[in-house]
């Protein structure tokens, strides 16, 4: 049996291929130990994100699909922070500043949560969230809820390219708008 493979099918599996290739953009995701490291032993460390989620949060997993796979999304995330996946009812301690954050259980039907994750949302234990921190592990941020990867990209791109140390984010967002 002989197949022939013309010009024109030839260039439809390409076009399949890059279609496919270039809408689907992986995240190389870190634990918070391996970022943590990373910030402490690099020479130029870079800023670290942080997206707090749990198995069960359907938000969670929709962002997952939706912002962190954006092709745009992930090529500047990856570029400008350490992206860190953080379970926020992790069974394991977390050494941190310091300071031993542990899961903390509660009795059923409620679930427990990290001690860590909780500080990290500033007590409001919402999923998702994503937090922002600088090169030197201290806080900019905690962003609630779940985002769409527009509005989403305009907090990193405002945090990653320090816009925030210059201009407060009413001033920034309203010249987004212009």
């Amino acid at each position: 049996m002989k197949i022939k493979i013309t010009n024109k099918y030839l260039y439809l599996i390409l076009l399949c291929f890059i279609t496919l290739t270039s809408s689907a953009q992986e995240v190389n995701w870190l634990t918070w130990e391996e970022a943590a490291k990373l910030a402490e032993t690099e020479k130029e460390p870079k800023k670290i994100f942080i997206d707090v989620y749990t198995d069960w949060c359907g938000w969670c997993k929709k962002m997952d699909k939706d912002t962190f796979q954006n092709a745009e999304v992930a090529a500047y995330m990856s570029k400008n922070y350490y992206m860190v996946k953080l379970d926020g009812e992790r069974k394991e301690a977390i050494e941190f500043k310091g300071k031993t954050f542990k899961f903390v259980p509660r009795p059923a039907p409620s679930r427990g949560y990290h001690e860590f994750a909780a500080a990290l949302m500033q007590g409001k234990v919402n999923y998702p969230t994503t937090i922002f921190l600088d090169e030197k592990m201290n806080m900019l941020s905690p962003l609630p809820g779940y985002q769409k990867p527009e509005p989403f990209l305009k907090v990193a791109k405002y945090f990653g390219e320090n816009i925030h140390k210059d201009k407060n984010w009413q001033a920034y967002e309203g010249e987004e708008g212009k």
